[in-house]
């Protein structure tokens, strides 16, 4: 073998133990080639959800009916079964009666059907008309244990009136906070909004209530507006001139006998009817309603403000009607 075949050999190998220490030195050092995130983004955790709870369930139903929907079934479920330590809130069925007198209820009646339909056999009543009683710790021992917590229909700032800005109000988060379930019916589907539709004292034909007090629900579900009963009351527009006034929410209007389940920024809808999605960042065609409608097992993006239909089909906006109502407009 000649010097210069020797030296050629040696450059060869010499170039060969350098590629080889480059790569390692790379892979040591934690580089990626071309098109691959660093360790640091595969590594970094989901941010925290921008509108439902960061852990816990909502269960946010429209009124009426709900038997045979899987709705307060889907309730109890997520609240742990039969068993789990329940809470049930009659509160906004009214704190005083039209001549002043206080209303009194009684655990007997508001919870017989949770024992005698649904076998609840650890379930409570959580009432008050006075916020200075809510903010006691004896009035929210049954809270602080409780997984679940259901909010029965009536006027809304009923609710406001005796739990905001209480420690039973900062229960109803910790609930959730444990990994709970809230859920309402009406008016105890709107409180769990983030502005609080029909909020007004003088009845429930105002949509946006001209006192302060009764504009802000309990924000289980931020930056949203809820409305209820849609179909049967024909509210179908009424959360337009909400949204034009805060764009920045996103409009909810549930028909009776449906609800949605939000874990995170994302819900489910389950039930028999529709449910109108009222969404400012949504190009509107000319003549055409600024909502779409959902029906159940479609599925809703709250972040991404993207829907997945569990039918092919999209559901168009329902054309006017009269306002006629079949029950009385209470919520």
């Amino acid at each position: 073998m000649t010097t210069v075949t020797k030296i050629k050999d040696a450059h060869a190998i010499h170039r060969r133990t350098i590629g080889f220490i480059s790569l390692f030195l790379l892979a040591l050092t934690g580089h990626c080639f071309a098109g691959a995130p660093p360790p640091a983004v595969l590594r970094s955790p989901d941010p925290s959800p921008e509108y439902g709870p960061p852990r816990g369930t909502l269960v946010i139903a429209g009124g009426g009916d709900l038997r045979g929907t899987e709705i307060v079934e889907t309730f109890i479920a997520r609240a742990g079964g039969p068993d789990a330590k329940i809470v049930i809130v009659p509160t906004a069925g009214g704190n005083r009666r039209s001549d002043g007198q206080l209303i009194v209820y009684s655990p007997d009646q508001v919870l017989a059907s949770w024992k005698r339909q649904h076998g609840l056999t650890r379930v409570t009543m959580l009432h008050t008309h006075d916020p200075k009683v809510a903010d006691t710790a004896e009035f929210v021992q049954a809270l602080r244990q409780a997984s679940g917590v259901w909010f029965n229909g009536g006027r809304q700032w009923n609710l406001v009136d005796s739990y905001a800005h209480t420690r039973t109000a900062r229960e109803f988060h910790a609930v959730l906070a444990r990994g709970g379930v809230i859920g309402g019916t009406s008016a105890g589907a709107t409180i769990q909004g983030d502005y609080l539709v029909r909020g007004a004292v003088a009845g429930p034909h105002i949509v946006m209530a001209p006192e302060p007090e009764h504009q802000q629900g309990f924000a289980f579900l931020r930056r949203s507006a809820i409305d209820q009963h849609v179909d049967t009351r024909n509210r179908w527009d009424d959360l337009i001139p909400v949204i034009k006034k805060f764009p920045a929410l996103i409009g909810i209007g549930l028909s009776e006998s449906t609800a949605i389940i939000v874990t995170g920024d994302s819900f489910a809808v389950l039930g028999k009817g529709k449910v109108a999605i009222h969404d400012n960042t949504r190009s509107i065609k000319a003549g055409e309603k600024p909502y779409f409608l959902l029906a159940a097992d479609d599925s809703f993006d709250l972040k991404m403000r993207t829907a997945e239909r569990a039918a092919p089909s999209a559901s168009p906006a329902p054309a006017a009607a009269t306002r006629a109502e079949k029950s009385p407009d209470k919520r």
